[in-house]
């Protein structure tokens, strides 16, 4: 980024567990949140309900020292929320329709510095109002686009993908969603590569869980997998924690290797977690000290 201002949009919310807990959520804000303690001091897009748990997030974030001037207020549409449930190790979301982040108002944005870094995932996309707010600050902001493919049944259609990705120089997708949007292919190369040729992509990663996960640029193909024997609470969050990593990297000039090694290493602590950020600054102590960040 060369110091160039972090932008992210899209959904916050609560994501609600069967055991009656629930944990801020939602992928541009846990990106968001977990830049803010990597000291990128991001800005957070995003629309909140007049209620308690719109509430309850605004106070995480000033807490957590975070900006809040992208916080928009909605006194019709309730803050976001998703019932969780974990069905054979992997995550299953009911996304509540029609929530206070499926109209993100284009009217109501701060000022916007032509030049940031723009981070949004495809969720966000499916409701037109937040759509079009996207498109406008597109036009606002000049900088290069990380894409992060969220594919959630049933806001999603094939025809759409690429006019979702399009203009993103950095593409950031899991094996599962991949297969589904290029179904024509037959392993996960040739997959990322047919991409190459439709966007002016830069850097496609794929994500595969606990197998890791692969970078592929124009004239390489990196993979890393995890170190160790993960302790998996849950895997919510696991490939936002990737995707955080991914613009630290890119902001302080990491090699690919490093940033994919130090990406696989923070997602593969964060399925320690219940959900997919903590507001426990130890967590990432060791991070920011192996990875000289003081």
């Amino acid at each position: 980024m060369s110091q160039a201002k972090l932008l992210i949009f899209g959904e916050v919310l609560f994501d609600c567990f069967a055991d009656g807990s629930r944990v801020m959520g939602g992928a541009p804000f846990n990106v968001a949140w977990h830049c803010q303690a990597f000291g990128l001091n991001p800005l957070l897009i995003s629309r909140i309900g007049s209620d308690e748990m719109g509430g309850e997030i605004l106070t995480a974030m000033h807490q957590w020292g975070m900006q809040t001037s992208g916080l928009q207020h909605d006194a019709e549409h309730s803050t976001g929320m998703v019932d969780v449930s974990i069905e054979d190790g992997s995550p299953c979301y009911d996304i509540v329709e029609n929530s206070a982040w499926d109209f993100i108002n284009q009217q109501a944005l701060p000022q916007i510095d032509k030049d940031s870094v723009l981070y949004h995932g495809s969720l966000a996309l499916r409701n037109t109002v937040s759509a079009q707010c996207l498109a406008a600050i597109k036009k606002q902001c000049g900088g290069s686009v990380f894409v992060d493919v969220n594919l959630r049944d049933p806001w999603w259609q094939r025809q759409h993908i690429n006019s979702v990705i399009h203009g993103a120089s950095w593409l950031k997708i899991n094996d599962e969603e991949l297969d589904l949007i290029v179904a024509h292919e037959n392993d996960i190369e040739s997959k990322a590569r047919f991409l190459f040729t439709s966007e002016k992509l830069k850097l496609i990663i794929v994500t595969k869980g606990a197998a890791g996960a692969i970078a592929i640029s124009d004239n390489e193909m990196l993979s890393v997998k995890p170190e160790t024997t993960v302790n998996v609470n849950d895997t919510v969050g696991a490939g936002d924690a990737f995707c955080s990593v991914m613009l630290l990297g890119i902001d302080k000039g990491w090699s690919l290797k490093d940033t994919l090694i130090r990406a696989q290493q923070f997602a593969s602590a964060v399925v320690g977690l219940r959900g997919a950020t903590t507001g426990d600054m130890e967590f990432y102590l060791p991070f920011i000290k192996n990875w000289a960040l003081e």
